[in-house]
């Protein structure tokens, strides 16, 4: 696929972007090389090829999923303006 110029003058209308002819034209040149690689890339047989999430082979390193804090809910609620049933009542903002 190829832009001409009345393409990237139109794509740049609906952008809110106002450019000049060279401007126009070097961003045509631009556009159309990257459709060239898109259009390159496309083209490569990718059947058998399983997704990578990562373009190296890096791993996360996990912690032990232990509990280090205590329960301290009760605590923090009975310093609480109003609490009911285990929640925080909050005055009423909007009417």
């Amino acid at each position: 696929m190829s832009l001409s110029p009345d393409d990237v003058k139109r794509i740049a209308r609906l952008a809110r972007i106002e450019i000049d002819d060279a401007q126009s034209q070097a961003t045509q040149g631009q556009l159309n090389t990257i459709f060239d690689l898109i259009a390159t890339m496309q083209a490569v047989d990718t059947r058998g090829i399983a997704p990578m999430a990562h373009a190296q082979e890096v791993y996360q390193r996990l912690r032990e999923d232990a509990v280090t804090e205590s329960d301290r809910h009760a605590a923090f609620q009975a310093i609480a303006p109003a609490v009911e049933n285990g929640l925080y009542l909050v005055p009423k903002v909007i009417e």
